[in-house]
């Protein structure tokens, strides 16, 4: 068995483990070799004297020995069929891309002899270049290309003599980078599956050395710290384990993996109690990178090892499916593209701007029967079978973070607090620019393509639903990541409707606002109050930044036009609306508005300093509303109703007669009542009463978000509670109405107060890692 090594330490070719398959067949060479020396000195059979004891004798016991060692070598080649079984499916996989026949055969003409390839610098090693890794993806193809069944190529000797020329080229200079990721994962990852594909067509030299370098990935290794890279190092090694035919290596790593899918303790990385995830101690929503990976690498191994000994058990399965479901898929924009709000520097690469592929799903649903119903439409969704069904609001109170989808549009905010940092660091030279992104940023999505192909031209002090200073240059790279400096940001919701609040405090700029958020079906309402600005600098609120898609129109009364390209400003725009792809935006107050409608440029290089990041000037249509505070903003604030998949009829007609109604809007309280469906969602700041339909009357003696539902006859039936600040033990409440709990519940108690004629409430809050979740009370 090869010794594990250490955090510090690597295998030496010494140390390798040969397939059991490969020794076998070296070592029967060898023993033919030998035996044929043997008996090759013994003279002309033809000439032997019958009686020559010697010479028979000699015969006899060369066939013996070899009779004998090859018996016995046969004994230790058995394998264990099992892993022979996952082997093969792992083999089969790595083999079933396409193979890309041009491709591959400009590969063997242009390589050099000295194994390298033009266009690739082979000298820089640092984080945002390593251009080796094409060197490493080429191997790849000319791998699965030589070996794949049916290839044009497969079996052809000019590609294994490139083929072989390039990997002895990597063996020989062993590239590391500055970039721990490219050691332990990327190379060891792509050389482990040249190692399967390949096996016995790669010397015994080839297979020492890079098993060498594909053992930097172990469990033990630095990047194998509990997040989104242990799972994926220990599956790197698992596949070299099968390689091995390693049995009980494989088993430990298949122990690893299935023992990763769990919640994490408080304040630990990985999967935490709200179904995001976190890779590093920021608490920065990690959900659709690390934690995607995450998801994938388990879904892997669970299809390869299904049907096995090694089989997982259905509790991390189930626990998997609900992390798909209710984190990811809810993440994304009717479970197909990613969440913009969601993302971190990944919002920097080009390559990521597409939809979100069904292999995943298709592995999770052949393990399990577990919420298949749900699988099956997130698959059918992203291969454009099915529309959206799903309406749901959710908020991921270990990450500030709120999602609101209907069937024709999806929504949320990202905020930040002493609690979450504002944004991932711009590791490796990526997502240069996002400094304001977690600053309540509101995306919009009716697609999903509204955001993505236009970032290399976006104006990245122009967040959607943040407010924003406009500076002449955004602050240096270094100033992006920043602690929150207040606790107050969180969401109620019972799981259809929500409402988020956040005591919004700039960590970059001299800038305060109190910022909510009130989402429905048709429409959704943004308040801002107290926004103060200590800067000469202009103070901005973004509606939306999006590609320009089609005519713009906006209307006042009975005054309605086409606005032409270009950059328009309005004073004065109270009950005025506005309408761009299929989305209305109504004004019920007066605000001083701007509109521009033209071309925007930059590159993807501005964004992203990698060496693979274009510097070709681009440009796009971009629409882009904001309204203008001014400077030195003192106790400002704004209001405005988004109304997507709606026709400008619609738009009018709610602009004329709103279905919603602002009870306030002030520092202390931000309410909103929905006449349509008689909800009432408040933010309290700090402890206050608001009253509202028929003269009830509600007050809390704390910071609240409050979520109130009201049947026809104007009888409260639900109410939704949630603490922003997570340091409350309990929320009190009282109504001017009485009030039954529906079913007795050991977290709420209710007093009715004959003297007051109120209904005194005390709701208990959830505590630990489920600090900030909502609480839902039903009453009679």
């Amino acid at each position: 068995m090869p010794r594990i090594p250490t955090p510090n330490s690597v295998l030496t070719a010494s140390e390798t483990t040969i397939p059991a398959g490969v020794q076998v067949a070296w070592t029967v060479k060898l023993i033919l070799q030998s035996a044929h020396k043997t008996i090759a000195g013994i003279p002309d059979l033809t000439q032997w004297p019958v009686s020559n004891k010697y010479y028979m004798k000699r015969i006899r016991s060369t066939i013996l020995l070899c009779t004998v060692i090859i018996a016995t070598l046969q004994m230790h080649a058995i394998v264990n069929p099992d892993i022979e079984t996952i082997r093969k499916r792992v083999i089969s996989e790595l083999t079933t891309p396409d193979v890309r026949e041009n491709y591959v055969r400009e590969l063997i003409a242009t390589l050099h002899p000295d194994g390298t390839w033009p266009g690739i610098d082979y000298v820089d090693t640092t984080r945002t270049a390593f251009e080796h890794t094409r060197h490493l993806a080429n191997i790849v193809q000319m791998s699965r290309a030589y070996r794949k069944k049916g290839s044009p190529l497969a079996g052809n000797k000019a590609l294994k003599k490139a083929l072989s020329s390039a990997l002895d080229y990597w063996l020989t200079h062993d590239f590391i980078c500055e970039n721990w990721w490219n050691n332990e994962i990327g190379t060891p990852s792509d050389l482990t599956t040249v190692l399967l594909v390949m096996d016995q067509d790669l010397s015994k030299e080839q297979i020492e050395k890079t098993s060498v370098i594909t053992g930097r990935a172990h469990i033990h290794a630095w990047g194998a710290r509990q997040s989104g890279d242990r799972i994926k190092i220990a599956g790197i090694q698992a596949k070299n384990a099968l390689f091995k035919r390693d049995t009980e290596q494989f088993g430990m790593l298949m122990h690893v993996i299935e023992g990763e899918i769990r919640f994490v303790p408080e304040n630990e990385r990985g999967l935490q109690y709200d179904y995001s995830f976190h890779h590093r101690d920021d608490r920065v929503n990690n959900t659709l990178s690390y934690g995607l990976g995450y998801a994938d690498t388990f879904a892997e191994w669970a299809d390869y090892v299904a049907g096995t000994p090694y089989q997982f058990s259905e509790k991390p399965l189930q626990l998997l499916v609900d992390y798909y479901l209710d984190g990811i898929c809810k993440m994304m924009v009717f479970g197909k593209y990613p969440d913009p709000g969601a993302t971190n520097r990944d919002i920097s690469r080009p390559r990521n701007h597409h939809a979100a592929g069904t292999h995943s799903l298709e592995r999770l649903l052949r393990v399990t029967a577990y919420r298949a119903d749900e699988l099956n439409e997130i698959v059918k969704i992203r291969r454009d079978e099915a529309s959206p069904t799903f309406s749901f609001g959710a908020f991921y109170w270990l990450t500030e973070h709120y999602v609101h989808q209907r069937p024709g549009y999806f929504t949320s905010v990202r905020m930040f607090s002493s609690r979450v940092r504002n944004m991932e660091e711009p590791y490796n030279g990526e997502g240069l620019t996002n400094h304001h992104r977690g600053d309540g940023a509101n995306y919009l999505s009716l697609r999903g393509d509204e955001y993505f192909p236009i970032a290399p031209v976006y104006d990245w002090q122009k967040i959607p639903g943040a407010t924003i200073l406009q500076k002449p240059v955004l602050p240096s790279e270094n100033e992006i990541q920043k602690a929150g400096l207040t606790d107050f940001a969180g969401a109620v919701t019972d799981g259809k409707y929500g409402v988020v609040g956040f005591d919004f405090i700039s960590p970059h700029d001299p800038v305060k606002a109190r910022k909510a958020w009130f989402f429905f079906d048709k429409e959704y309402v943004c308040l801002g109050a107290g926004i103060m600005s200590a800067s000469h600098m202009p103070l901005v609120t973004t509606l939306n930044q999006s590609k320009l898609t089609g005519d713009v129109f906006a209307g006042q009364g009975n005054f309605e036009t086409t606005l032409p390209r270009g950059e328009h400003v309005q004073s004065d725009v109270a009950g005025g609306w506005l309408f761009h792809d299929q989305t209305g935006y109504i004004f019920p107050s007066s605000a001083r508005i701007v509109l521009s409608m033209q071309a925007q440029t930059g590159s993807w290089s501005k964004i992203n300093r990698q060496t693979n990041s274009s510097r070709e000037e681009i440009g796009m249509d971009v629409f882009k509303l904001w309204i203008d505070h001014g400077v030195r903003a003192s106790n400002a604030g704004y209001s405005y109703i988004v109304m997507p998949v709606a026709t400008m009829a619609d738009v009018k007609k709610a602009a004329a007669n709103q279905a919603v109604e602002i009870l306030s809007n002030t520092s202390a309280l931000q309410a909103v009542r929905h006449r349509g469906l008689n909800i009432v969602q408040a933010v309290f700041y700090q402890n206050g009463e608001i009253t509202f339909v028929d003269g009830i009357r509600l007050s809390v003696d704390s910071p609240a978000l409050i979520m109130v539902g009201i049947d026809e006859a104007g009888s409260i039936r639900r109410l939704a509670v949630s603490d922003p600040t997570r340091k409350l033990g309990k929320i009190h409440l009282r109504f001017s109405r009485k009030l039954d709990v529906a079913t007795t519940a050991d977290d709420v108690q209710t007093h009715w107060n004959i003297r007051e004629s109120n209904t005194e409430i005390a709701v208990s809050l959830p505590q630990g890692g489920y600090a900030g979740k909502s609480v839902t009370v039903e009453f009679q």
